[in-house]
């Protein structure tokens, strides 16, 4: 017996041992999982162990960031020593830093070391004057220690004289490289530790211990709650520098099995017994398979002729043909009746014979289904009849393989859609005639849905209007509501889906945004479609009224500006008769005295009023002119003009005055800021604003003169703020831009340069802001338009 038959024996013989197949199998697994779970052992436990480098590693920078900003508080304190070596607002300072670090208790500078400043006072005034060299032999080390290295040194935590436990930062502080003192903070100690997190460990994993080593004794102190006696664990730490600081982690439960591994050795005995079970029983079932094996091919010869009847009867055509050149091998009756062919002439053809010549050519779809990549695929095409007219045809492919995985045939079936095909192109030529028709109305036809108001249809025509194509209209449910113009979307929503809950057709105006950012002002004409009272579609048309929209506003700016010039050529007229009347009658009376007189010097002395008088007259003339020629300036000439330049040269202008006056004026507007502007008036507003600032100076402090520019509401705003004599607004603010207003008793002010400012800025479109208090400064904002 050779080993081919042996081996057949031997087959035969442990085919018919389920039972020791399976207790085979069962070793064979328990074998390889008990190998699977210790490692998997293994990396849980080295799991452990990195989480809990990363958990050390995590508190370690939480304790580095609450150091860091230690310092920085610390540092900030420190830089409140002026020349003496006294602190400046000392209170306002501690009150702010304590208030974005609420963890802090107290902070404190401490000349030469001991406690004299300290904030809050209230709750730590055990602590003043208290001297880090005497406390104690632990708190002279660490603040010689930190005094020496000339760097922060941290400390503790200590039982506070104030009470409580604490963390304390020291930096010590040099002015001319001589040793001044201390900065300190101290830290609450729980909400130092909150802070780092030791606080919070991973369930009960492993657990955080803080320590520190005290200075004058060497031995270290625990400060967490826990087991201290963790040194035969295998804990981590890490060490801090400028601290006497050690943080632990520890496990909870070294040495216990976790979990992790108890569940899955359980899982595989489990699964290796069910596993040798479940191959008794497909040993078992090996010689019933066998006999299915035999049911089934004789099922398949039935099925064979089932499928055969099937195929000469299908009311479909079907074919079986070549992968490679398509030949037809077979055809049903169907396919014959749809070609015009007999079956005897289709077995002498191909597909490709009956395709209409303007599809013809390399179809890479035959070549991914030979190749697998799809299972079949569908396509519609065009065949010719034998008759010559075109069949138009729905064609289905589907490889079919030999068992041994190669490719046998395709099969392929062909529906007839010819008729289908008349029928939708009547369809399709009616929607393009009707759409035509649609697309060359003046206005854009659409449809939507009346409860989401999501667009079924928009017409072409909102290219040219909106500049939207169709399909990005149609691409996005809400497209219409989210690009209706900011201050119209709500009411023109809301007036749209009450009309069409009330079954009103409406019609109304409104803005939008087109695709290029522009406005478009639009009538938008709803019809409500309803079926038993409920609407069910909305159809209606937008149309462009721009110009319109345009002409009126064109109408009402041109109304506005005769309302304005007649408030103003009234109120003009007002002070050319008060003023002209005031300096005639003064003249007129001087006249009068002259020929009264009743000496030479009392005869010059009345011609010298005289001349003072029609002087003022003379002046009252020029302001009254330069009033004109800005009220009836119509288009005054603008030029893109630098601000920043024309403030430095404003500056220059009334350098004298502000040496004078030991003035400071900051020019904080950046040098690329333009303003499309009248040279002559920017000049003369910014000359009226800054020497006003420098003229009004309060008597007890030096003028200063603060100039920004920002934007606001798409404006550029000039802010001019000066720590002067301030305004009464209260008292003066309607009257403030008055000709000949007055509110000072400076006998240079006439009232005039505010008037005219405020109209040339009117007369260029922008418009002028204050606020003022007495006796701390004044703030005008400029807005250019």
């Amino acid at each position: 017996m050779n080993l081919k038959e042996k081996l057949a024996v031997f087959t035969g013989w442990l085919l018919g041992k389920p039972k020791v197949i399976g207790l085979c199998v069962f070793l064979f697994l328990l074998l390889l999982i008990s190998l699977l779970v210790i490692q998997r052992y293994q990396i849980i436990k080295e799991g452990r162990r990195l989480e809990m480098a990363n958990a050390l590693n995590v508190v370690k920078q939480n304790v580095q960031l609450t150091l860091n900003n230690g310092y920085a508080t610390a540092l900030t304190l420190a830089l409140t020593l002026n020349e003496k070596g006294i602190p400046d607002d000392f209170e306002a300072v501690g009150a702010k830093l304590m208030e974005s670090n609420p963890d802090y208790q107290v902070l404190e500078l401490l000349p030469q070391g001991v406690i004299k400043y300290l904030y809050p006072l209230k709750g730590n005034e055990l602590a003043l004057n208290l001297d880090l060299f005497k406390i104690s032999e632990e708190s002279r080390l660490m603040a010689t220690k930190s005094k020496l290295s000339k760097a922060m040194y941290y400390a503790g935590p200590y039982e506070l004289q104030q009470g409580g436990m604490g963390v304390i930062g020291r930096l010590p502080v040099y002015r001319d490289n001589k040793f001044w003192g201390f900065s300190a903070v101290v830290i609450k100690q729980d909400a130092f530790f909150n802070s780092i997190g030791v606080y919070k460990g991973k369930g009960n994993d492993f657990y955080f211990q803080f320590s520190k080593l005290d200075a004058s004794t060497g031995k270290e102190e625990f400060f967490l709650e826990g087991d201290t006696n963790f040194f035969d664990r295998s804990y981590q730490y890490t060490l801090f520098p400028s601290t006497n600081w050690k943080l632990y982690i520890v496990p909870a439960h070294e040495g216990k099995i976790p979990f992790q591994s108890i569940y899955p050795l359980f899982f595989a005995l489990g699964l290796a017994l069910l596993s040798s079970l479940l191959v008794v029983q497909v040993v078992k079932k090996t010689t019933k398979l066998q006999t299915q094996v035999y049911n089934q091919k004789s099922e398949l010869i039935n099925t064979e002729t089932k499928f055969k009847t099937i195929f000469d009867q299908a009311a479909i055509g079907i074919a079986l043909v070549t992968p490679a050149e398509g030949r037809f091998l077979k055809v049903n009756k169907k396919l014959s009746d749809i070609l015009g062919y007999e079956e005897s002439e289709l077995l002498e053809l191909g597909i490709q014979d009956i395709t209409f010549p303007d599809q013809l050519g390399v179809d890479n779809n035959i070549k991914k289904i030979s190749e697998g990549i799809i299972e079949e695929y569908r396509v519609q095409r065009k065949y010719v009849h034998k008759e010559g007219h075109v069949k138009w045809c729905n064609l289905v492919e589907t490889p079919l393989w030999n068992d041994d995985g190669t490719l046998s045939n395709h099969i392929v079936i062909i529906e007839d859609v010819t008729d289908r095909k008349a029928a939708e192109k009547i369809v399709l030529d009616s929607q393009v005639r009707i759409e035509s028709l649609i697309n060359t109305i003046d206005g854009i036809v659409w449809e939507a849905n009346p409860n989401t108001f999501e667009f079924t249809f928009i017409s072409k025509k909102v290219e040219d209007i909106l500049g939207y194509s169709v399909e990005e209209w149609l691409s996005c449910p809400t497209f219409w509501a989210d690009h209706i113009y900011p201050e119209d979307k709500d009411w023109a929503v809301d007036y749209c889906a009450v009309s069409t809950r009330k079954n009103i057709q409406h019609d109304f105006e409104y803005r939008m945004i087109a695709k290029d950012g522009s406005v478009i002002w639009l009538r938008d004409i709803v019809n409500v479609i309803s079926e038993d009272g409920k609407p069910i579609l909305l159809r209606g048309i937008m149309i462009d009224v721009g110009e319109n929209k345009e002409a009126q506003d064109a109408l009402k700016n041109s109304f506005d500006l005769v309302t304005e010039q007649n408030k103003r050529l009234l109120n003009f007229s007002y002070i050319v008769s008060h003023n002209l009347r005031s300096h005639t009658s003064n003249i007129q009376a001087i006249t009068n005295l002259i020929g009264y007189a009743n000496s030479e010097e009392e005869r010059t002395e009345l011609i010298e009023v005289l001349k003072t008088v029609s002087g003022l007259l003379n002046e009252t003339m020029l302001n009254l002119n330069k009033v004109v020629n800005i009220q009836t300036s119509i288009d005054v000439i603008k030029e893109p003009l630098s601000l920043n330049n024309y403030i430095n040269k404003t500056i220059d202008i009334l350098n004298d005055q502000i040496v004078l006056k030991n003035a400071s004026i900051n020019n904080n507007v950046p040098i690329d800021i333009i303003v499309n502007y009248n040279p002559a008036y920017l000049e003369s507003i910014l000359l009226n604003f800054i020497f006003n600032a420098i003229r009004y100076s309060h008597p007890e402090r030096n003028p200063v003169v603060e100039l920004v520019s920002f934007i606001e509401d798409s404006q550029t705003v000039l802010q001019i703020s000066d720590n002067g004599i301030g305004i009464d607004l209260e008292k003066h603010g309607e009257e403030l831009y008055g000709l000949y207003k007055t509110f000072n008793k400076k006998p240079d002010s006439k009232g005039v340069g505010l008037f005219i400012t405020k109209n040339q800025i009117d007369a260029m479109g922008g418009k002028v802001i204050v606020s003022s208090v007495v006796n701390q400064g004044t703030t005008f904002k400029i807005y250019f338009k």
